[in-house]
Parts: structure tokens; C-alpha cells; sequence
């Protein structure tokens, strides 16, 4: 379980943190496989655009974000910079994103030596590639340019939970990730509950109980996200996060990527209809899986107290054609498919079948939904109760 802390506990007990922080790592999470590795036909590698027009639409803001709110003092203090990439998945967009935090730095460095005698010499970049346990890392490092401008490193693990020591990052950058949850609500799955999502695998046209479930969790689990990240990131270091959701005041259904999740939803509906899953197999799943507005993130950061909130913005998201749609979430869902509903469903039929012709028939529909990406810019600010650690 995913905890967040209260407004009364922002500053509070540390111990009480740590003590949360232990019960979770031995509590269950569900079982999210990664993006499809190698660089096959439905691999992640080949069908990640939708994915990296959003680092592509962010740039600006982080060539901004870095030049302007990247204290100088973060630069002069250490022979080595450290980047994270949470949720790098297998490239190549994790590579473009690196490349374009790194050259953001450099060029701040070069601006500031101008005018300080500190900032005499360049630091060492180190990139740690964060993803899970079974994530292709060997597609990811086998698709590093021959020459890089750093050292770098994998690192397995759950981005819900601690992956580094103490002040060890500068700037941790994470895109198309955080909306993954760290669980399915419990209450989701449970038949007793009045948040049953029966018979569904996706929230946002299901009840107000559904959607207010997965609303909680994903507070809760962007509050421990932040609980932990505020102990591995320096002073002054900064957190670019660049999430998939909604404007503000816009209702889930009416949002092009739940849209679409929609369409998987009602697609796994027809293969129950037809015999060719269980109707017990699909009540038990649901994708661990929310697309929050710019006010949900901020209420959340404010409540957090650990960072400030520097910048924050809507950018807009293309929209792509049915096919490339379907064969884009084929390349992130197929490996969670795969395992809740086993050898029982074809994702071949799935996803290239009943998903595109619904994506093709819906694309007036689809095409009228509002696509957004949040992008998210913190500043770890200090606090005497984790420093002390």
C-alpha cells in the first residue's frame, strides 16, 4: 500500500514515514509487466510516438526549466551530475529526453562560468535508467550511441518505493510513467464493495465510486512517490515530470487516452461475450491506471510540502491514427494482458482486431476528446526533518 502524508504530518515525524515506508515494502503491488521489449513488429521501441511527441512537446520547457530554475550552486557543489530517468522503459525516448536535460545543463554551465569563477570546470554527467525488474534493459543499452557525454547505469525497481541514497540526485526526470499506479483500489475487485467495477476494466465510465477509487489511490501513491524522491534529490535539485491526463474541469470519458482505454475495455467485453475469456477472469482485472488534471497533481504537491511547485502546464498531445493507436497500447499492455488472462485471450484479435475497428469506427468520436500532457516542474526545497537523515 501507497501512503501520502497528511497536511499535519508534512514536517512531522520522520519516524512515522520510515515506519509506513517498511509496512508497504511488504505489502503487495500488482503485477504491471513492462512495455514490450526488443525491436520487434509490436515491440515498445517501435511503437512508442504517441510517448515521445510528449518529450518532444516538453523540450522547451525543459531547456526552461533548467535555465531558469536550476540553482547554480547545484552546479558548482558536485564533480558529478546525476540525472534519473523513472520508467525509461526500453528507448529510444529515454535517450532523446536524456540527451535534452544534459545539453540544457552544459548550456547553463557555459552561461554561468561567464560570470563566476566557480564554475571553472564542467561536471561529469551519470544517467541511472530506472524501470522494473524485467524490463529490457539489454534493448535499452544496446540502443546507446557509441559515444556518450555520460556514464550510465541501470537501475531495476519500482519507482513507488526508494531506488537511491539519500541527496544523490540533481534532476530526476520522468515522462509517460506516473500514471501508473502502484495497485488495482482494492475495492475495485471487491464484489461487496459499491466501487465493484464489474464486468469492466477501466474507470472512466463506470460510477462515481470507481472513479473516486482510483482518484484516492492515485493521491496516495503520488504522495509516497514524492515522499521518496524528496529524499534522493539534493537541495535546489529539480523534477520534471511529464504525465498523460486531462484538463481541468474535463470529465475522464471525455478524454482522448481514456477514450481509448474505453475501446480495450469494451473490446475484452466481446471476447466474454463470446466465450473466449471468463467473465470471473475479466470482473478480477482492471489497469492500474489514472490520468489526473493539473489541479489534482497540485493539490497533492501542496499537501506533500516537500518540493515547490515551479512550473505547470497543459501541453497539447497528438492525437494519432486508429491503427498506430491500437499497435501503440498492444506495445504497453500486452505483457499485463497476457498475464492476468493467460493462454485464454488472443491479443492478436484483441488489439489488431476489435480494438482498431472500434478505434476506426470511434475516430469522429476520438478525434473530439481533449489529449494533454501535465507537465510538472518541482524544486526539492529544504526540510530539516529528512536532512537530518
Amino acid at each position: 500500500m501507497a501512503f501520502s502524508l497528511s497536511s499535519t504530518e508534512s514536517f512531522g515525524d520522520l519516524h512515522t514515514v520510515l515506519k509506513r515506508e517498511k509496512m508497504m515494502s511488504v505489502m503487495p503491488e500488482v503485477v504491471v509487466r513492462p512495455m514490450n521489449g526488443g525491436n520487434g513488429h509490436y515491440s515498445y521501441t517501435k511503437n512508442s510516438t504517441f510517448q515521445r511527441k510528449a518529450i518532444e512537446a516538453a523540450k522547451e520547457l525543459i531547456n526552461k526549466s533548467i535555465s531558469e530554475k536550476l540553482d547554480i550552486e547545484t552546479l558548482t557543489s558536485c564533480k558529478t551530475f546525476k540525472i534519473a530517468d523513472l520508467g525509461c522503459s526500453v528507448g529510444p525516448n529515454t535517450l532523446l529526453a536524456v540527451q535534452t536535460i544534459i545539453d540544457a545543463v552544459v548550456q547553463k554551465f557555459k552561461s554561468q562560468r561567464k560570470t563566476s569563477t566557480s564554475c571553472d570546470h564542467l561536471p561529469e554527467f551519470q544517467v541511472f535508467f530506472n524501470d522494473q525488474a524485467s524490463n529490457d534493459f539489454n534493448q535499452l543499452f544496446t540502443s546507446l550511441p557509441p559515444k556518450t557525454q555520460y556514464f550510465a547505469a541501470g537501475v531495476p525497481g519500482s519507482f513507488h518505493r526508494r531506488l537511491f541514497p539519500n541527496a544523490s540526485l540533481n534532476f530526476v526526470h520522468s515522462s509517460c510513467a506516473v500514471q501508473w499506479l502502484s495497485r488495482v483500489p482494492p475495492e475495485v475487485l471487491d464484489k461487496s464493495s459499491p466501487a465493484w467495477n464489474k464486468g469492466k476494466v477501466h474507470y472512466s465510465n463506470s460510477s462515481t465510486e470507481v472513479v473516486k477509487a482510483f482518484e484516492a489511490q492515485y493521491a496516495k501513491d503520488l504522495g509516497n512517490f514524492l515522499n521518496v524522491r524528496a529524499q534522493e534529490i539534493v537541495h535546489g535539485g529539480l523534477m520534471a515530470l511529464i504525465i498523460p491526463g486531462r484538463p481541468n474541469g474535463t470529465p475522464h470519458s471525455d478524454a482522448y487516452i481514456n477514450k481509448a482505454y474505453e475501446y480495450v475495455d469494451s473490446s475484452l467485453i466481446d471476447m466474454a461475450k463470446k466465450g473466449k475469456i471468463s467473465n470471473e477472469k475479466l470482473d478480477s482485472f482492471n489497469f492500474p491506471i489514472y490520468y489526473a488534471s493539473l489541479h489534482e497533481v497540485e493539490s497533492v504537491v501542496k499537501q506533500n510540502g516537500w518540493f515547490s511547485l515551479e512550473i505547470m502546464e497543459n501541453l497539447p498531445h497528438e492525437k494519432p491514427q486508429p491503427k498506430v493507436m491500437s499497435v501503440t497500447l498492444r506495445a504497453g499492455l500486452e505483457g499485463t494482458v497476457k498475464d492476468h488472462f493467460g493462454d485464454e485471450v488472443d491479443t492478436e484479435e484483441l488489439f489488431d482486431l476489435l480494438l482498431c475497428k472500434k478505434l476506426e469506427e470511434a475516430f469522429s468520436i476520438t478525434e473530439s476528446c481533449e489529449s494533454v500532457c501535465l507537465f510538472v516542474l518541482l524544486k526539492r526545497t529544504p526540510n530539516d526533518i529528512i536532512d537530518e537523515c
